[in-house]
């Protein structure tokens, strides 16, 4: 099972990035998948999440309306669209898998995380 993060990078304050998400090991369409941030010094935040089938989403007040989650499980990649990026948005950014096992218990993987700085 590998989660890999990648489309991180420095950006000016008001730019933008895309950050990826591939999967591989596990029935991504079957997962609900999960955006969290970890800046400088401080604990997890989650940022945005989405369900299976890309058909609903949720988004932390502290980027709504700035930050875009989706989701191809054709290409079994998770997505977010990064726009007008404030100084503290920097953290490094990591995707989390939700879902069943073949067994029928509960998984849950992580990424090794993708670093977004913003940055003047």
């Amino acid at each position: 099972v590998q989660l890999v993060e990648s489309g991180g990078g420095l950006v000016q304050p008001g730019g933008s990035l895309r950050l990826s998400c591939a999967a591989s090991g596990f029935t991504f369409s079957r997962y609900y998948m999960t955006w969290v941030r970890q800046a400088p010094g401080k604990g997890l935040e989650w940022v945005s999440d989405i369900n299976s089938s890309g058909g609903a989403s949720s988004y932390a007040d502290s980027v709504k309306g700035r930050f875009t989650i989706s989701r191809d499980n054709a290409k079994n990649t998770l997505y977010l669209q990064l726009n007008s990026l404030k100084l503290e948005d920097t953290a490094v950014y990591y995707c989390s898998a939700e879902g069943l096992g073949t067994n029928g218990s509960p998984r849950q993987y992580w990424g090794q995380g993708t670093q977004v700085t913003v940055s003047s």
